[in-house]
């Protein structure tokens, strides 16, 4: 690995040709996230809610926090699954350091699911109780 060739091509990329490659890249993350059926539950859950953020906000500050608790939720599994993935790269043995990594990431993810249950909760009840 030499300045000249670089392990990884895409740091030389620039311009259109360089967000043409990562929006690739991204797509084929979310294909590989689609294998994780918590992300699959949560992409379904994200269909219904995000729609419906519209219809239960009342403001655009009331919409985005509704439709951006989803989003965030999404965005934390999916980091948890990159996190998931590297330790499983590491090898399939046990070992107190990659069992503390992969419980800190789904930690991330039940507070992200408490903050869009608890947001989502209180604009339902907002909602239902002062009509």
């Amino acid at each position: 690995m030499t300045p000249e060739h670089p392990a990884n091509p895409q740091k030389q990329r620039r311009g259109l040709n360089r967000m043409l490659h990562a929006t690739r890249y991204s797509w084929h993350g979310l294909r590989a996230a689609w294998s994780e059926a918590a992300f699959r539950q949560e992409s379904c859950a994200a269909l219904v809610l995000v729609p419906a953020a519209f219809w239960l906000g009342r403001s655009w500050v009331e919409v985005a926090l509704l439709a951006g608790s989803v989003l965030l939720l999404m965005v934390v599994e999916l980091l948890n699954s990159a996190v998931e993935a590297a330790i499983d790269r590491i090898g399939p043995e046990w070992h107190a350091l990659s069992g503390r990594a992969k419980d800190l990431g789904s930690a991330a993810v039940l507070i992200a699911l408490l903050l869009c249950a608890g947001i989502w909760g209180a604009a339902l009840y907002q909602r239902i109780a002062h009509g």
